[in-house]
């Protein structure tokens, strides 16, 4: 119940926040083209693709990544190449940039044959004997995430920012899941987990 009051709360607030404009968006994009790509699709691994992804959840990013800096990582996402790019930006940046990319349509990624099984039942079916949840219950059966509840889209993700990103979750130095609840899943998952994972998720769609 309190996790239900919370993802209510934090999308109730966010129509208070600033209204994005895509055109201007656009015109802001030009640095974060070198690593996400020229239409929101990155080319190198470490780095997110952008495209498609839900507007309110990449600029709570921005959010939490600018904050991060402010605090020198005791609150929000610290990430100093990341967070040194939201830094300066202002809340009507931050709409902007997200209306955006969120606009622009995401490429299909693909998974390796060798790890559709396994990787589709950690997914589907999550584990219940290590008391893991499975991806399918935030993420949707097609890895397209929830925009009203905060829950990103995974489809078509690079594999290896999936893979850093679960790492991340299970060291605890990213930090800023609602309520803790990927640090909670990712803390039970092996280094195999992690690897069917990041590479089955990529071409759901």
């Amino acid at each position: 119940m309190k996790k239900l009051v919370l993802i209510v709360s934090l999308f109730a607030s966010s129509a208070l926040w600033a209204q994005g404009n895509v055109e201007a968006g656009k015109a802001k994009s030009l640095s974060c083209a070198a690593c996400h790509g020229s239409d929101g699709n990155s080319l190198l691994g470490m780095y997110p693709n952008l495209a498609g992804q839900h507007e309110k959840y990449l600029e709570k990013q921005l959010r939490d990544l600018k904050l991060g800096m402010e605090t020198n990582g005791k609150q929000g996402r610290y990430n100093p190449v990341m967070g040194g790019m939201a830094l300066p930006l202002s809340e009507q940046d931050m709409a902007d940039l997200a209306a955006y990319y969120s606009s622009l349509p995401a490429l299909e990624g693909s998974t390796p044959e060798s790890v559709v099984a396994e990787g589709r039942a950690l997914y589907s079916g999550g584990d219940q004997e290590r008391g893991l949840t499975a991806c399918i219950a935030c993420h949707g059966p097609r890895g397209h995430g929830a925009e009203l509840s905060g829950f990103p889209r995974l489809a078509g993700q690079q594999a290896e920012y999936i893979k850093l990103q679960l790492q991340e979750y299970r060291a605890g130095t990213r930090a800023n899941d609602m309520n803790a609840m990927m640090r909670d899943i990712a803390k039970k998952l092996t280094d195999e987990d992690i690897e069917v994972l990041s590479q089955y998720v990529g071409g759901l769609h």
